[in-house]
């Protein structure tokens, strides 16, 4: 069966699940003979044996092989043609960079290893940070949120002991309603309301409905810089300007960094915080748990 992508690639459609491939008798692995005394397994684990066996698929190594290709071909992502997710734009990242995190002095680390073992790992989260500050303009950097969500996250909380810090417990959020999907969620979990602006007619911040709602009870307005609509904000040190009026803090979510990178910088454009997409701009491989990956 076929079906056709936007972009016009053909694509097969769905076929069995993986359960209702092969037959009892396949195997994909032999394992060696035993070459100790046998035991049955309800004498080695005792009440804790199953009384039925687990329902897993039986299938050879070519089934799979061909399962999962098939399953990789439903899909449409940077490898299939251009990809422009909004606020998610993906580039393409060169396969190399996936060997480079795989080195056994990066990914074999452990938390609890002795310092002196581990200084390559060390200088390479200074330098980046390093790196991440002059692209950002921004005077500090962390590397410790493991994903972009909980960079957002880990910003808001900062702005929001900001705020305890000086006795002053605000309640509100604005974003507007082309804002980055995780931005409302970020909000909700740190106590926030949300409150959503509408944009022109340009796709750009309606600057009178962002004036109409900032006063002393936000605490901070989240914005994409350029925006879901890949549009970059001309108006932006005017909005900083305003937000930073009343006392509250302006974050840049920077899921769409590449577009200005080299160009402009969040820090000069009078963002307080922000996180990076590392999976998207340092080729961090998607969802391996950090930094903002």
């Amino acid at each position: 069966m076929l079906a056709n992508t936007p972009a016009g690639a053909p694509v097969r459609g769905p076929r069995e699940l993986i359960f209702e491939l092969g037959a009892p008798e396949s195997s994909c692995v032999l394992g060696p003979e035993l070459d100790v005394p046998a035991i049955s397994v309800a004498e080695a684990l005792g009440s804790a044996a199953r009384a039925e066996k687990p329902a897993l698929p039986h299938v050879t190594e070519l089934e799979i092989m061909r399962h999962y290709a098939h399953l990789a071909e439903m899909n449409f992502g940077v490898d299939s043609g251009f990809y422009p997710l909004g606020s998610c734009t993906m580039k393409y990242n060169p396969r190399i960079n996936e060997d480079a995190c795989r080195l056994p002095g990066f990914a074999g680390l452990h938390p609890y290893q002795p310092l002196d073992t581990v200084q390559g790992a060390l200088a390479l989260m200074v330098g980046l940070s390093e790196a991440l500050g002059e692209i950002s303009g921004l005077p500090g950097v962390t590397l410790q949120p493991a994903a972009g969500a909980h960079g957002e996250y880990t910003a808001l909380m900062v702005m929001r002991a900001a705020h305890i810090a000086r006795g002053d417990a605000r309640k509100k959020v604005v974003i507007p309603n082309t804002a980055h999907g995780t931005n409302p969620a970020t909000v909700t979990m740190c106590g926030y309301e949300t409150v959503t602006i509408p944009s022109d007619e340009r796709g750009l911040v309606d600057l009178d409905a962002l004036k109409a709602v900032l006063d002393t009870d936000v605490a901070a307005f989240m914005l994409t810089n350029p925006n879901t609509l890949g549009l970059f904000d001309p108006q932006i040190l005017e909005i900083t300007e305003a937000v930073h009026a009343v006392g509250a803090y302006a974050y840049c979510d920077g899921a769409n960094l590449n577009a200005i990178l080299g160009k402009t910088r969040p820090g000069d454009m009078g963002f307080d915080a922000m996180h990076i997409n590392l999976h998207k701009t340092f080729s961090t491989p998607h969802g391996s748990g950090g930094p903002a990956a």
